[in-house]
């Protein structure tokens, strides 16, 4: 029995979808659609000190950047000091995870859809240069936490989070008993530590000098071209696909 038109037109309309879904984002200076961030990636005049080597091209601006450095930064109304004041030489690893997070636009090939009140996409899996977690973890290991994922499950009922009741402020390595486990674990797996070191052209770096050039440009142009070519098998065995639906749909 042959389908009616319009149920032939909606599978044809699927297939178009899941097409268009299995090929890799390409851009590679984007900014995410989220709360905060540029529509489009671009140059400023400044941005604030540890921000400041992305103003040749941002997606932040200095107010977001001017935010990121406060002990309760109101751009997610996080407070940094949630077990006890947190000393700037353990908080700096944390300010240049903001910047990196609301200021580059090389992130593209992470992106993904989010369903969050604040953002419409996330980053997941960002690879991160093996010599960037253990500086960090040494720095936060006499800093006290209360939780091992930090992007929720807090108690905000002030304002900004606090602990939940249940949860005991415990040193660092409590929680996170590895290196690993603090950059895997911290943002939801938003970054990964990878076993590739600065300046392979292979991994994220949180911490570069503008002056070289920003080495997280070719790292993104890396990504996105193997993801491309992953890809594009899957894309073309759903064209072949829609291909033969289109054929059945005109016999």
């Amino acid at each position: 029995m042959a389908l009616p038109m319009t149920t032939q037109l909606l599978l044809l309309l699927v297939w178009v979808a899941a097409v268009q879904a299995a090929l890799p984002r390409t851009d590679l200076n984007v900014c995410m659609d989220a709360k905060h961030y540029k529509q489009k990636p671009g140059p400023e005049d400044t941005l604030h000190e540890q921000c400041s080597p992305w103003k040749e091209n941002s997606c932040c601006s200095l107010t977001t950047s001017q935010e990121a450095h406060k002990d309760i930064c109101h751009l997610y109304r996080f407070n940094w000091d949630h077990c006890g004041r947190m000393e700037a030489v353990r908080k700096r690893h944390f300010i240049q995870d903001t910047c990196l997070c609301e200021c580059s636009p090389n992130l593209g090939p992470w992106i993904q859809q989010a369903d969050q009140s604040w953002s419409k996409e996330q980053i997941l899996d960002v690879p991160l240069c093996k010599e960037d977690c253990p500086c960090r973890w040494e720095d936060c290991h006499p800093s006290y936490t209360c939780k091992t994922n930090w992007h929720k499950g807090w108690n905000c009922t002030s304002g900004f989070n606090q602990c939940p009741v249940e949860a005991a402020c415990r040193p660092f390595d409590f929680y996170f008993p590895t290196p690993e486990a603090l950059c895997n674990e911290i943002w939801s797996h938003s970054y990964k530590v990878s076993n590739y070191s600065r300046g392979s052209g292979r991994c994220i770096q949180m911490w570069f000098d503008p002056a070289q050039g920003n080495p997280n440009e070719e790292v993104a142009r890396f990504y996105a071209e193997a993801m491309n070519r992953a890809g594009l098998g899957g894309a073309c065995s759903l064209l072949l696909c829609l291909a033969l639906t289109l054929l059945w749909l005109l016999s």
